[in-house]
C-alpha cells in the first residue's frame, strides 16, 4: 500500500519535517499563552494587590549518563525548598516569602511573585531514582539521576 501524501510518506518512515519558522512562531504563541494564564490565574488567586503565584522555571536535559533538573528558585535558600523522588515522580516544592514592608514606605509597584510552588517530573523507568543528587549554587538548583547501565550482551561458550 503506497502513501497517499507527503505527511502519510513522513509518518511512514518516522522522519518529521523541521519548519524553524513555524517552531519559532509556535515557541512565541506558547509562550504568551502561559503568561497570561499565569497572570490571570496569579491575579485571581491573590489576596494581596500585587501578589502572583511563583513557579519556578526547569529546564529538563538527558544525557549519555543521567537526567539533569535545573530550577531557577531566586532568593530561597537552600534549607527552604524541598525535593521529593517516589514512584518515580520527582517534585520540588517550597516557598518563595513576601519580604515584609516597612510602615514608613508607601509601596507603588509589586512586579515579583511569592507563594508556595510545587513542580513534579515523572520520570522514565531506566533511570536510578535511589542514587539521585542535589546542587544548591546561588539560587540554581541542581538535580541529577543517573541513568540504569544498559545490559551489555555477553557470549556463551558452548560446551
Amino acid at each position: 500500500m503506497a502513501p497517499r501524501d507527503e505527511k502519510e510518506k513522513n509518518m511512514t518512515t518516522g522522519l518529521i519535517r523541521w519548519n524553524p519558522e513555524a517552531d519559532l512562531i509556535r515557541g512565541r504563541y506558547d509562550r504568551v499563552f502561559n503568561q497570561m494564564l499565569n497572570d490571570l490565574w496569579g491575579s485571581a488567586a491573590s489576596e494581596e494587590l500585587g501578589q502572583r503565584t511563583f513557579l519556578p522555571a526547569v529546564d529538563v536535559h538527558e544525557g549519555p549518563d543521567a537526567l539533569v533538573f535545573t530550577a531557577e528558585l531566586p532568593g530561597l535558600k537552600k534549607e527552604e525548598v524541598k525535593i521529593t523522588l517516589e514512584n518515580q515522580v520527582l517534585t520540588i516544592s517550597g516557598e518563595r516569602k513576601r519580604e515584609s514592608d516597612s510602615k514608613d514606605q508607601k509601596v507603588h509597584r509589586i512586579e515579583r511573585s511569592f507563594g508556595s510552588f510545587s513542580r513534579s517530573f515523572t520520570l522514565p523507568g531506566s533511570f536510578k531514582a535511589s542514587e539521585a543528587t542535589a546542587a544548591y549554587d546561588q539560587g540554581v538548583l541542581t538535580i541529577t539521576v543517573p541513568k540504569v547501565e544498559a545490559p551489555k550482551p555477553r557470549t556463551i561458550e558452548i560446551k
